[in-house]
């Protein structure tokens, strides 16, 4: 695991924010990934004072779950819209250094380039781990988007500031879009088909699903 960031983590928001500013000059944003045979979802709960990160793996396309990790950290970095990161990102790593199977790829509950500072969760733990990562989000953080086709797999891209951070996808017909993007070393379009080849029948990937359960109530749905 590349170190750079991982230690100390910071004491203040202008600390956090230097932070985030040099982890997105180091983002990759096109496809420098090998085969992808695992993925894994990552998500973060909180009980008290604590984060609890939740990672599981799954075989890829087959989606069957491989391997699964959890780890508690106590939060020392206030909440702040934008900096979620700080808060969990600490208790993702124990939970992804406790992992059997090494995953190829990352969908983080959260964003990557879909952030003010361009470095949400999925581009923080992807430039930190140095695996190419994708951040899916169940809501908007910045930007704006047209209207969407009411169809499975429907996407337009997300503007924020005049540039591209991502895109709304809809995973299917009658929900709310997700929201994909550029995590680290995986071009948006590649991360609308991983997402995609992730989901079934319900409007998250399983990779999520699996997380958001483990995390929330300790158990992985089937």
């Amino acid at each position: 695991m590349d170190q750079s960031f991982d230690q100390p983590w910071p004491a203040s928001l202008a600390e956090a924010r230097a932070i985030q500013e040099h982890i997105r000059t180091r983002i990759i944003t096109h496809n420098a990934h090998g085969p992808i045979r695992t993925v894994a979802g990552v998500d973060t709960g909180y009980s008290g004072d604590s984060a609890l990160a939740a990672v599981v793996v799954l075989a890829f396309p087959s989606l069957e779950v491989l391997d699964y990790a959890v780890a508690r950290r106590q939060i020392d970095f206030p909440y702040v819209p934008g900096y979620l990161s700080f808060r969990e990102a600490p208790a993702v790593l124990d939970a992804l250094a406790s992992l059997r199977i090494a995953p190829d790829l990352l969908i983080c509950d959260g964003h990557g380039l879909a952030h003010p500072r361009r470095c949400g969760i999925a581009s923080h733990l992807g430039v930190l781990t140095d695996l190419p990562s994708i951040g899916c989000a169940k809501s908007l953080l910045v930007g704006t988007h047209e209207p969407l086709p009411n169809v499975r797999g429907a996407w337009t891209l997300l503007h924020d500031q005049g540039e591209v951070v991502g895109a709304a996808l809809r995973t299917r017909p009658g929900v709310r879009p997700v929201y994909v993007s550029i995590g680290h070393r995986v071009a948006l379009e590649t991360a609308i088909r991983f997402v995609m080849a992730c989901v079934t029948r319900y409007r998250l990937p399983e990779t999520t699903r699996a997380a958001d359960a483990l995390a929330s109530h300790g158990r992985i749905p089937r």
